[in-house]
């Protein structure tokens, strides 16, 4: 049986590596164009091909991934004249690899259902560099039956997919995931200027967090900024940080949930976000913490 055609709407930081992967283990491929050309010369080069509209994208397809900012641009993918549900492709898999709302999710999926179509989510742990690697972690909501029908595709990008239940229950496991890094990014970040500030070099702070049981893999990429002023390790734009940690904070608030320390972390990138570094990555947040600490940055910003 010939693999299945995917699409791919999103190549960008993530999704083209993604993209890469999928398109190199043989699955037919076909992109949409991205206002960054070089990912798409790259993946036609590599075999893919390129439709103008989601709606043309989708009437060539199997399954579709999305992986765009976030709900907004997902609902705009798919409604409209040339959305993806204009195609009318009956049997189209849509699989939303972005950080969205789960409220617009679940919304999809029943919308998508009316028009013949399945809707699932799974979004994405790690970072670009995985993406590219095809180790990324993906958590899944979908039912049994389109699980095992996508799960062949997912595993050309992921190292570890975890199939949670039905759909929405992806990304409602995605944002709490974010609440935990985002979490250690706030924690890192002000523990960081208080070390400073009391007189300790941030070399001292690392050599003792950094070989104890309080590093883990995010400390390692966080850290890389401070310490080496790598930009690349960890591109996570503070803009997505506070988008995810709201989406959270809805979340919590529609359920009923207790959540005084994620409205603090949410905060921690609002301030950022405010002060016109929006499209900076979560590592700056220490410098940003630091000058609010009446500290310098510890890398020169460009």
């Amino acid at each position: 049986m010939a693999n299945p055609v995917v699409g791919f709407i999103g190549v960008g930081l993530m999704g083209a590596g993604m993209a890469k992967n999928i398109v190199t283990k043989g699955y037919p491929l076909v992109i949409m164009g991205h206002k960054n050309r070089e990912p798409v010369d790259r993946l036609k080069q590599l075999g893919a091909t390129e439709a103008k509209t989601p709606r043309e994208l989708a009437a060539q397809c199997d399954m579709v991934h999305l992986c765009v900012t976030a709900s907004p641009q997902v609902e705009a993918v798919m409604n409209g004249p040339d959305g993806i549900f204009a195609s009318g492709r009956k049997g189209l898999i849509i699989i939303d690899c972005s950080t969205s709302n789960p409220v617009s999710t679940l919304a999809l999926a029943d919308a998508a259902k009316s028009h013949g179509m399945t809707f699932i989510d799974a979004p994405l742990g790690r970072t670009p560099n995985e993406a590219e690697a095809g180790t990324l972690d993906t958590m899944v909501g979908a039912d049994p039956e389109t699980f095992s029908k996508v799960k062949p595709v997912l595993d050309c990008w992921a190292g570890n997919v975890v199939h949670l239940g039905p759909v929405g229950l992806g990304h409602k496991m995605k944002l709490i995931n974010n609440f935990i890094a985002m979490g250690y990014a706030a924690l890192f970040s002000e523990a960081l200027s208080i070390a400073r500030k009391a007189g300790l070099s941030k070399e001292q702070f690392h050599s003792v967090i950094g070989s104890s049981r309080m590093r883990n893999g995010f400390y390692d990429t966080f850290m890389k900024w401070t310490m080496e002023g790598d930009e690349s390790a960890h591109r996570f734009t503070i803009s997505n940080a506070h988008k995810d940690m709201r989406y959270l904070s809805s979340l919590a608030t529609e359920i009923g949930a207790l959540h005084p320390i994620q409205s603090m972390v949410k905060n921690s990138f609002a301030g950022m976000e405010a002060a016109g570094q929006a499209q900076r990555y979560v590592p700056m947040l220490a410098d940003f913490v630091a000058i609010l600490n009446g500290l310098e940055p510890s890398q020169k910003q460009k």
